[in-house]
């Protein structure tokens, strides 16, 4: 089956032998997959923001180091990429970027199970 230029194989059965790691550990919480949308002001405009729990987790986590509120975190990242970049047509996608690159910066994930 192809989707969006890439194929990809649907399996039934049991996992395959060559996956070393299981990213469903025990210990792993799907409510941190549930989305969730929460109103921020970027820039003084209100807005409705929708990422899954676990960015919200992190966002939090980032603005609490930064002494400053995730809108104001999230207005620092818009007014960057309108300045370095002209813009970004997915804002949603590009936070989740910025979450993923700081978390693998960072070494671990603020976030626990």
């Amino acid at each position: 089956m192809v989707n969006e230029g890439r194929q990809s194989e649907v399996r039934d059965g049991p996992p395959s032998k060559d996956i070393r790691i299981d990213p469903f550990v025990s210990e792993f919480d799907m409510g941190l997959a549930q989305p969730l949308s929460r109103s921020v002001r970027l820039n003084g405009f209100a807005t409705c923001l929708r990422l899954e729990q676990v960015y919200w987790d992190i966002l939090g986590e980032m603005a609490k180091v930064n002494r400053c509120s995730v809108s104001a975190l999230l207005s620092h990242v818009d007014r960057q990429v309108h300045l370095r970049h002209g813009g970004v047509k997915n804002f949603s996608a590009l936070v989740r970027v910025v979450c993923v690159v700081h978390s693998l910066k960072e070494g671990n994930c603020p976030v626990t199970a």
